[in-house]
């Protein structure tokens, strides 16, 4: 008799939501390779190369035997310090470098922080728009996301009264984020003192993705909820990487710092998980963080210039309402003028079909709200080259001009 073949995988992992992101990046990719002279605004990572000071600190580190071999599951005893020293210069925090996990990029941290605090059925509450893997982690650990949304009017940020609307006796974390992927949004200082004495006070866990603080415009500084609020720093967790400030997506480190007994639980993790980080890419993270910051400001400044540039150039088109964005590299127009009108003889009704439709017509590639809350609202990367940026824009102006 032949054995049964399993037809079935765990249905929390069948339940995963692909990554939107990474779908219409391939999809844009795919139809460039095919020779279609896509604009894509779809990836989340700078056009820029990695540094030469961080390359060649990787190139000398790949050389040397000592890397050749395991290290701590926790990270370099180097990087770790290195980290605990940029968590004090920008983001307030004094932490010994026992506080630190390096974790395979700013994702794993994320997902590494919430299997550590959320249990079975905890809720987890979500300022909306969102990254598209928050709530995925959240359900991979059992929690419950709760996303309270905040629109175009508001500048994309929650208040205090939306968070304590949505607070059950099930809260347990709250996830904030500043800057903001998808909309570029940063909380003022006072906005994020508000939310972090609510956390406080309510005895909830923050975890807070700060991957964007170094890339901020207008003279803004992305405070830390923790700097806000210092008594926090018991009951917080921050997530951070090399990935967005250094140009080191590939690269793939990250880090986590909080409280002793949720770095050991997540240590503890960790160990059966991945153990160390590439030693190498660890050793490039020391030589980013150590190192010159001239290049990464000349990169800030190119993406304040793109920002000034997208902002206007939406602006322009009838039907797109774009706040100006203070962080991060993303703008995130509200188009829900746009829907429900007929366009090169199709009459999108939520922003997956326009997405679609521009992909198809106009040969730009953007992401739609569905895939970070409501429909109504496009993604764009201004990550891209600066004659890319104006194309793309001039396209989407002819297209809804016509």
């Amino acid at each position: 008799m032949t054995a049964p073949v399993p037809t079935a995988i765990s249905p929390r992992i069948a339940a995963i939501a692909e990554s939107a992101t990474l779908r219409v990046d391939a999809k844009a990719k795919a139809l460039a390779a095919a020779g279609r002279p896509v604009v894509s605004y779809a990836a989340g990572e700078p056009d820029f190369d990695t540094p030469a000071h961080i390359v060649e600190a990787a190139v000398a580190a790949a050389h040397d035997p000592r890397n050749h071999h395991y290290t701590a599951a926790v990270g370099l005893p180097e990087l770790r310090e290195a980290i605990a020293a940029k968590t004090l210069r920008d983001s307030g925090l004094q932490v010994a470098p026992s506080q630190v996990i390096v974790t395979n990029g700013g994702k794993h941290a994320v997902y590494q922080t919430i299997q550590t605090l959320v249990g079975e059925g905890d809720e987890v509450v979500i300022p909306s728009p969102y990254w598209v893997t928050y709530p995925e982690v959240v359900k991979l650990a059992g929690g419950v996301p709760v996303a309270v949304f905040a629109g175009a009017d508001a500048d994309y940020k929650v208040t205090v009264e939306q968070l304590e609307a949505a607070r059950t006796p099930r809260t347990t974390v709250l996830l904030f984020v500043s800057p903001s992927n998808p909309t570029g949004a940063v909380y003022s200082p006072d906005e994020t003192r508000a939310i972090g004495e609510w956390a406080l006070e309510h005895g909830i866990w923050v975890v807070t993705d700060e991957i964007y603080q170094n890339l901020v415009y207008d003279g803004v500084r992305a405070v830390s909820i923790v700097e806000a609020v210092p008594q926090l720093a018991e009951q917080a967790v921050l997530v951070n990487g090399v990935a967005k400030t250094y140009a080191m997506t590939g690269w793939r480190v990250g880090w986590m710092v909080g409280p002793a007994p949720v770095i050991k639980g997540a240590a503890d993790l960790q160990s059966h998980l991945s153990s160390n980080v590439s030693n190498v890419a660890q050793r490039a993270a020391i030589a980013a963080l150590n190192g010159p910051m001239q290049p990464m400001e000349a990169m800030r400044q190119a993406f304040d210039r793109r920002r000034r540039a997208i902002v206007a150039g939406l602006n322009a088109i009838p039907g797109f309402r774009t706040p100006t964005p203070q962080g991060a590299f993303y703008v995130y127009p509200d188009v829900t003028a746009l829907l429900g009108r007929e366009w090169a003889g199709v009459t999108p009704r939520t922003t997956l079909e326009l997405a679609d439709l521009l992909l198809e017509r106009c040969e730009v590639a953007v992401v739609p709200g569905e895939a970070f809350g409501p429909s109504g609202y496009l993604r764009f990367s201004y990550a891209l080259g600066d004659d890319a940026l104006a194309e793309g824009v001039r396209r989407l102006a002819a297209f809804f001009a016509a």
